[in-house]
């Protein structure tokens, strides 16, 4: 517990921007950070989420291998960064024109919930935050919400039930950070990635034949239209 709670503390140093950087980042697209803690029956799982503007990049660990996912303009990159083999996807042109300068990439369960028919249940402090808990509960099964009351509307938690398998997934947001001086050059992939090159039609096409790097795909919304969004 005290290595989690060091570990949370000094990524709190790194990611908050000293007093000039904040103001030059300000100046620029806006800049987010967040890290999930997501546990369920298949375990834990962590992930780290850095934006700038429409821009994203990803970390999380998957089976022992760090899995990075970039998506930048008509590009979404994603790698296996132990053994480099990943997959450059050339984005679905709507998806591109859909791209918020001002808003951020990520963290907008509240949007999907809501256009999927939530309500608003009740309200309650959450990780010292005050929080309204949406709610839909349908044939998939049931997604509760908790989100912050102002105009980022940033999720604090999600809580997943499937009713097919009958499993629960729930994923808690922290460290939230904004206003930071990101270098574009981090949402690049790294030189010695070997990415396989296709567009997002070609990429949907070779998925079910599996002969694809093993890498996952991971935030598909961002890299074509999904009707189930």
């Amino acid at each position: 517990m005290r290595t989690a709670l060091a570990m949370l503390l000094w990524l709190a140093l790194v990611v908050s921007p000293a007093a000039g950087d904040e103001a030059d980042a300000r100046s620029g697209p806006p800049t987010w950070f967040a890290q999930t803690l997501t546990r369920g029956d298949g375990g834990l799982n962590v992930a780290y989420f850095w934006s700038k503007g429409p821009w994203l990049r990803s970390e999380t660990v998957v089976a022992g291998h760090r899995i990075v996912t970039i998506v930048r303009g008509d590009w979404y990159w994603v790698y296996d960064v132990l053994d480099g083999s990943g997959l450059a996807i050339r984005r679905e042109p709507a998806v591109v024109a859909a791209d918020r300068p001002s808003g951020r990439p990520f963290g907008l369960e509240y949007e999907t919930l809501l256009d999927q028919g939530a309500e608003l249940v009740r309200k309650e402090e959450l990780l010292g935050r005050a929080a309204g808990i949406y709610r839909i509960t349908d044939g998939v099964g049931k997604r509760e919400l908790w989100v912050t009351e102002d105009a980022d509307r940033i999720p604090l938690r999600l809580e997943i039930y499937d009713r097919q398998s009958a499993s629960q997934r729930t994923t808690d947001w922290i460290n939230w950070q904004r206003d930071l001086s990101i270098p574009d050059a981090f949402f690049s992939p790294e030189t010695n990635a070997q990415l396989e090159e296709m567009d997002h039609a070609e990429y949907l096409r070779r998925s079910p034949e599996g002969d694809l790097p093993r890498v996952p795909v991971l935030y598909l919304r961002l890299l074509y239209k999904r009707t189930a969004d």
